[in-house]
């Protein structure tokens, strides 16, 4: 197939080119609007192959979206492009409406229209996958799974219009017939998160020597998946998922925030061992208005259906993520900009 990837140059999206071009015998377009979380450098690998096409645009942008659809005729999209930090969602929920609400909408629309151009065994085969989270479903209490079927109840900017985009991208199915489907994963992890992200936020400033700041008493649980883990699944819904199915995505690692920054510190204690334990740079903080307290996915409708489930545990895979920062650190200064500086983000407006 040839795949239209949205957001490719951020941290899922890259990952997920990253497998197609080294593990399939797909061609990828990306499109992507370069914005402060996404960077060509984390493509670095597959930026010369010959399956790969750099578009370099926005989801907003109904003309190039309509162009990039005549000129590059994919048989999948794969929309990832998305405002995607709660914290900034807090401090700037416009941008987040914008891009995830308006930009889903004009890429459904001109993705329908080519849809509708196609013949009638390319729109048979044609699927359109939206990425999700399971955000959306809002938070749990001490017991119980997020299935396909969960209401949905999301308490931040971020998670409403991650709902909202969910929902557009239903109707245009329901109403239209437009061959869709949907993902919504939990926590990702892993190699060329943007550090405004808890884990690679803890990475960084414990090696910087700077506070590890942990909201509320760190009690709030998780359901970490590791990145590569997550691209696999998302290729294996484009090339095998039904039209009209969701399918949840999770890595079977519930963990409280407080155990994950235990964790980090205490593999850095042992690669990048100091005087004392990183542990004692902890501190806790107010924590973030709204943050919901626990999430956990049921994975079993992808695992039954599909195939698929995960390969790393959170311990293989954390241990993984950090050696990848201890090596990468050139990359973490190129990705920051001089606007962001792991300051404190999500204090409300």
């Amino acid at each position: 197939m040839k795949i239209l990837v949205t957001g490719g140059a951020g941290f899922i999206g890259s990952s997920v080119i990253r497998y197609l071009i080294a593990h399939t015998d797909h061609h990828v377009v990306n499109l992507d609007a370069l914005t402060y979380a996404g960077n060509e450098l984390s493509l670095a690998d597959v930026a010369n192959s010959g399956r790969y096409v750099f578009e370099h645009a926005n989801i907003c942008d109904e003309k190039a979206v309509a162009r990039i659809f005549a000129q590059q005729q994919p048989d999948a999209v794969m929309h990832l492009a998305a405002e995607s930090h709660v914290d900034r969602s807090i401090d700037g929920p416009a941008a987040f409406i914008h891009t995830n609400v308006v930009g889903t909408s004009i890429l459904l629309q001109q993705a329908l229209l080519y849809w509708k151009s196609l013949d009638v065994e390319a729109q048979q085969s044609f699927r359109f996958h939206h990425i999700s989270t399971d955000e959306v479903y809002g938070s749990l209490g001490a017991t119980g799974l997020f299935t396909e079927s969960t209401a949905y109840d999301p308490h931040s900017p971020y998670s409403a219009s991650k709902a909202s985009s969910d929902h557009l991208v239903r109707a245009w199915k329901d109403t239209y017939g437009l061959p869709a489907m949907i993902t919504n994963c939990s926590n990702n992890y892993g190699p060329y998160h943007f550090p405004e992200k808890l884990i690679p936020l803890i990475i960084l400033n414990a090696l910087a020597g700077q506070s590890l700041p942990v909201y509320g008493a760190g009690a709030q649980v998780r359901d970490w998946l590791y990145v590569d883990d997550h691209a696999r699944a998302l290729i294996t819904v484009v090339e095998k998922g039904e039209p009209g199915e969701t399918y949840n995505i999770g890595g079977h690692n519930e963990r409280q925030n407080i155990q994950v920054v235990h964790t980090v510190c205490d593999i850095l204690d042992e690669l990048v061992p100091k005087e004392s334990s990183y542990r004692e740079q902890i501190i806790f903080v107010e924590d973030r208005p709204g943050h919901d307290m626990r999430y956990a996915i049921d994975a079993s409708k992808i695992e039954r259906e599909l195939g698929w489930k995960p390969q790393e545990t959170f311990e293989t895979g954390l241990r993984k993520t950090v050696e990848w920062y201890l090596a990468h650190r050139e990359w973490c200064q190129e990705v920051q900009d001089g606007d962001y500086q792991r300051e404190r983000l999500g204090k409300g407006l």
